[in-house]
């Protein structure tokens, strides 16, 4: 008999629990459409239920007038945006539902208050984080110049042998908070090793529950004979985690939904752990789960 066990940790983080209970309550109260900046979560499966209750994806602000009747506000997804894009909105007076996390909104003034330290001393802010990701780009923004991203330790070290981060002036170091912290800290501890003594400043921007569930997740994967990782494939937080639960447990599978369980994965009398992403919900986790015990 196959054991199913789905992780208690893993699921919405809470700045996504907060948007989609926000964008979920203004459905409710106003039916029809709410346009989202920007998918409000990174799963297919989480996405086709909201917009089945009226939430329209939308790539820009343009869009977001063109497809609601006026009226209708704009949401701003837990990842944040630059300052650019609520100057925007204010000028096409466009009305916001702003959901940025709290931690990220931290990590905003965090970062445009580094760089008014270290600009005047021809100083540096190093974003690690995903090139391109919602959020890198909204913190990116928040200043106007002077910021590099890595994405990894050779990213990192190309970017001091080529001579773009001088190794004398000041460098003020941020992870994007949904980043694995064990690489954040291959990152700084070369940096440490590279840079003069006291140049550099090493910001804890990490989300503590996502640093958290790193450790716990990889505890849940040791512990089952097989591991069902559920997460969207644009999830850049899923991919870090399915990432550890393969290193940790061999026998790791990342699906995006029920359709892509394979039934030849799971031996007699295995036990199987099912878990996922900050960006997966509950209820797909839990349908995992009873397809699995169907499989019997």
């Amino acid at each position: 008999m196959i054991r199913v066990e789905i992780d208690g940790n893993s699921g919405f983080c809470a700045g996504v629990i907060r948007a989609i209970g926000t964008a979920e309550k203004y459905l409710g109260a106003h039916p029809g459409k709410l346009c989202s900046l920007g998918a409000i979560v990174h799963n297919e499966e989480e996405l086709s239920r909201l917009h089945s209750m009226g939430l329209v994806t939308v790539d820009s602000l343009e869009e977001a007038a063109s497809v609601g009747s006026g009226d209708d506000p704009v949401l701003i997804r837990a990842h944040g945006e630059p300052p650019k894009v609520y100057r925007q909105a204010e000028e096409m007076g466009l009305r916001l539902i702003d959901c940025t996390c709290p931690v990220v909104l931290r990590l905003q003034k965090a970062i445009k208050d580094a760089y008014y330290r270290v600009s005047p001393e021809h100083g540096s802010i190093l974003i690690f984080g995903k090139i391109g990701h919602p959020e890198v780009l909204g913190l990116i923004g928040q200043v106007p110049s002077g910021v590099d991203v890595v994405q990894d330790l050779a990213q990192t070290i190309d970017l001091v042998s080529s001579g773009r981060l001088r190794t004398d002036s000041p460098v003020e170091l941020f992870s994007q908070t949904t980043m694995s912290p064990v690489e954040y800290g291959r990152v700084s501890s070369y940096l440490e090793s590279v840079l003069d003594p006291g140049v550099l400043v090493v910001h804890d921007s990490i989300c503590s529950q996502v640093a958290g569930r790193h450790r716990l997740l990889s505890e849940f994967a040791a512990s089952h004979d097989v591991v069902v990782f559920v997460a969207g494939s644009t999830s850049s937080n899923g991919k870090v985690l399915f990432d550890l639960c393969k290193r940790t447990n061999p026998r790791s599978y990342h699906i995006n939904s029920v359709s892509q369980l394979s039934a030849g994965w799971f031996p007699p009398e295995c036990s199987v752990g099912v878990c996922g992403a900050t960006s997966t919900p509950k209820w797909l986790l839990e349908d995992v789960a009873r397809a699995i015990e169907n499989l019997q």
